[in-house]
């Protein structure tokens, strides 16, 4: 009996899946051809991987348990389908895609059953991570974000000694001027590194409190580093002129300062690993 009642899952999966993809087929290559083309969002590829690792890693805690359908998962399911039609009304590839989410999460409440969803609850709600904000709600943190590395790295500049004007975005030097873009305002590291430290403060051994610290500390760093780069590329537009500050070496500085901003979230993790087993150790 039990054999067949897996079965009947297996069955049922394999026809939702195929539904899903018949849905969702178009929806997705256009996500993929977005992750291709859109430098915002290129980390997108690698969200579902490491989705599916996050959920590998508790394949024996899910093994133990046995798949208990629940007629719940349908209302979710049909709030995803709803979703997507008010969507593909509206020509809004956001809540098209979000009903991706919103789909998967019903599809595991309804063949696997409540207690394996509390489990993959998590991963599922990463795949948001992989999704365009809509340009509206971009453009608005962005803006604000531009303004606010351009005061910050002018303080900077001016602090190291070297005279520059600030007029909104645009930094004015003895030899040129430098304007902090929309891909210069830091919200493209900050989304990447946001999708960097929810996979990594899964997967570390801490409390739950010390997790969410870990993953909202990806906040301030990414500001930091930021200011960092535009700093270094203030200088180097100084001293060696504007070419300097553009082309191979901008694009460097990029990869570079995104390294920086993984060594201080591997940093931020030690302190909370090492403060958690201090308190451990005097509570023994």
């Amino acid at each position: 009996m039990q054999k067949r009642i897996h079965y009947a899952v297996y069955i049922q999966l394999a026809v939702l899946t195929a539904a899903f993809f018949l849905l969702y087929g178009e929806i997705i290559m256009k996500l993929v051809q977005d992750w291709s083309v859109d430098d915002n969002y290129s980390h997108g590829f690698l969200i579902p991987f490491i989705a599916g690792y996050m959920v590998w890693q508790k394949k024996e805690k899910l093994a133990r348990y046995r798949p208990v359908p629940s007629k719940w998962g349908l209302l979710v399911m049909g709030m995803g389908i709803l979703l997507f039609i008010v969507g593909n009304i509206g020509a809004e590839l956001f809540t098209m895609r979000f009903s991706i989410v919103v789909m998967i999460f019903g599809t595991v409440w309804y063949l696997f059953g409540f207690q394996i969803l509390r489990e993959v609850t998590i991963p599922i709600l990463y795949l948001i991570f992989m999704i365009p904000l809509p340009s509206i709600i971009w453009n608005k943190i962005a803006f604000p974000l531009q303004l606010l590395a351009a005061r910050l790295t002018a303080d900077v500049v001016q602090m190291i000694g070297i005279p520059v004007l600030r007029e909104g975005n645009v930094l004015h030097l003895a030899n040129t001027s430098l304007e902090v873009v929309d891909a210069c305002s830091g919200l493209r590291s900050l989304t990447s590194l946001l999708a960097l430290s929810g996979a990594f403060a899964y997967m570390v051994s801490l409390n739950i409190i010390n997790r969410w610290i870990l993953f909202f500390s990806a906040i301030p760093i990414a500001v930091v580093v930021n200011i960092i780069r535009l700093t270094v590329t203030a200088i180097m537009a100084r001293w060696m002129g504007e070419a300097a500050a553009q082309g191979f070496l901008h694009d460097m500085s990029g990869i570079i300062v995104f390294v920086f901003a993984f060594l201080l979230l591997g940093a931020m993790w030690g302190v909370l690993n090492r403060f958690e087993q201090k308190k451990e150790s005097e509570q023994q």
